[in-house]
């Protein structure tokens, strides 16, 4: 034989090789040598042929062997990829590389795990080659098969909480879908691929039906192990790619913890705005497992406020739209979380009061018992931002509901320098108009004429005649500090009539110099 061709595999590797001997193999050199009208000094220079140099010497010792070879875990996917890539068909020769390496490839279920992880890795290499061979996802398909089999003969050994999921199996039974236990961390296993196979993977994961809260898992764990040391460009494509996966599952799969680790990632990266706004729709549908901690992200850059409040309200809005309504309890959590976060946000002073009122009044009033926690929220904001209009400051005022107020805090409210006087009023009336129900539930009045003070009268007369047993003394005690908040009405009211009769004498004196009625009673 002679050395008549030379062939440059992709600029790593020149080789000297038999004309005739490749030819009545491949027919795309038969093709190509169709055309030459050259007898002599031939060169071939491939750019893109698959597998390589490695790949090309594996194809010339098939061919210089008169079409024989032992197609092994190591090195099935290269002769296949070049086999398909060389047209080595049938219609060349008898003896054809594809249809070796197809037959051997049926053995899949035979073949350790170990070396389908070796035939995988060694696709991720060749793709996009191996894609459109199909091979890829044969592969995929039976390493997805293996796990979903163990997954169903044998208990998972992982706690709720653990990313851990354990399985084994025979790949020498006698019965190709028989499945046995050898230990093996598969999220071990496959977390070494790239996220182009991670993501035919999971699919692959999710058309067999596989729990989808062992995937989530995975996924977690890919993002920690991987994703997280990947250069900018890799690690946007990789999250990008796991936010697609996770939005795909069930909502109770898949961990609020998990999610905020993915929300750390995503803050260091400039992800696509669709990647984002999936994440927080995943993170907002389960709000209520979220912790203080969680929310307390810092503000983008460039932002005065010290905590990412625009975040937040974003979580709120999906929170809303994600059907909380079918649990009282879910809406009640939240909630109470936002009553912790807005107490903590309240004393940054860049926080301007729309976004102050905003928080406030996201959450309906039914998510609250108490309002106590927004009137404490709204002490601090007050007394760090003391410069408000009168007007700011009711507005902000305005997002407490009074009726839901405890008597502490109504008592609290009456005496606060830092409130319009017009709160401490709303507060009082609110909680007599409240006190007056519970009155008439217990012991109806007749009606009541005049002003408030002779419905405190006639109340404390109720009061008196209550018997002092453990549940009336709790009555009395509430009628007394109702007695004494109306005290203190009194005591504002008769300065307004002391500062009108004021304003009033010199307008009746001088009816040419009308002056305007103070704030407060105006």
């Amino acid at each position: 034989m002679g050395c008549d061709l030379e062939v440059d595999v992709n600029g790593e590797e020149v080789f000297l090789v038999d004309k005739g001997v490749l030819c009545s193999f491949s027919g795309k050199l038969r093709k190509l040598f169709r055309k030459s009208t050259s007898a002599s000094n031939l060169k071939i220079i491939f750019h893109d042929l698959p597998g390589g140099a490695e790949a090309f010497e594996l194809m010339t010792r098939f061919c210089y062997n008169n079409g024989l070879v032992e197609v092994t875990p190591s090195n099935a996917c290269f002769l296949h990829s070049i086999g398909h890539y060389m047209e080595m068909t049938e219609d060349v020769s008898l003896h054809n590389l594809i249809e070796q390496t197809e037959k051997a490839l049926q053995g899949f279920a035979y073949w350790s795990w170990a070396d389908l992880l070796v035939l995988l890795k060694q696709c991720e290499s060749l793709s996009p080659s191996a894609s459109s061979s199909q091979l890829l996802q044969k592969c995929l398909d039976s390493a997805v098969f293996r796990i979903t089999s163990a997954n169903e003969t044998s208990p998972s050994t992982s706690s709720p909480d653990s990313t851990g999921f354990r399985f084994s199996f025979d790949t020498r039974s006698s019965e190709s879908t028989k499945i046995s236990l050898y230990r093996a961390r598969w999220y071990e296993d496959l977390a070494v691929f790239n996220s182009n196979i991670i993501e035919k993977l999971v699919k692959s994961m999710i058309s067999y039906k596989l729990d989808h809260q062992t995937i989530s898992r995975f996924l977690f764990y890919f993002l920690k192990s991987q994703v997280s040391s990947a250069k900018n460009n890799e690690k946007c494509r990789a999250i990008e790619i796991i936010v697609d996966l996770l939005f795909l599952l069930d909502r109770g799969s898949v961990s609020c913890k998990g999610l905020f680790g993915v929300l750390r990632v995503v803050s260091s990266v400039n992800v696509h705005k669709c990647c984002k706004n999936k994440l927080e729709s995943m993170i907002g549908s389960q709000l209520d497992q979220a912790t203080l901690d969680n929310l307390l992200v810092p503000a983008p850059v460039g932002m005065s406020f010290l905590y990412d409040v625009n975040l937040v309200l974003r979580f709120l809005k999906s929170f809303l739209c994600s059907g909380f309504q079918a649990s009282s309890s879910r809406l009640k959590r939240v909630g109470a979380l936002m009553d912790m976060y807005i107490a903590e946000v309240a004393p940054d002073s860049s926080l301007k009061p729309s976004k102050f009122i905003a928080l406030a009044m996201a959450l309906p009033n039914s998510a609250r018992d108490s309002f106590d926690g927004i009137y404490r929220a709204v002490d601090m904001y007050l007394e760090v931002h003391s410069g408000l209009s009168e007007e700011d400051k009711m507005k902000i005022c305005n997002v407490l509901n009074y009726e839901k107020l405890s008597t502490v805090a109504c008592r609290h409210l009456a005496q606060n320098p830092k409130l319009p006087p017009r709160t401490a009023i709303q507060a009082l009336v609110s909680q007599q108009s409240k006190l007056k129900n519970f009155l008439q539930d217990v012991d109806p009045l007749k009606s009541v004429h005049g002003t408030p003070f002779s419905f405190i009268s006639k109340s404390t007369d109720v009061a008196k005649k209550l018997d002092i047993s453990t549940e009336k003394e709790n009555l009395k005690a509430h009628l007394q500090g109702m007695q004494w908040r109306v005290m203190e009405l009194e005591k504002i009211c008769r300065k307004m009539q002391v500062q009108m009769a004021k304003i009033m004498k010199p307008r009746l004196s001088s009816p040419g110099n009308p002056r305007s009625l103070p704030k407060l009673c105006s």
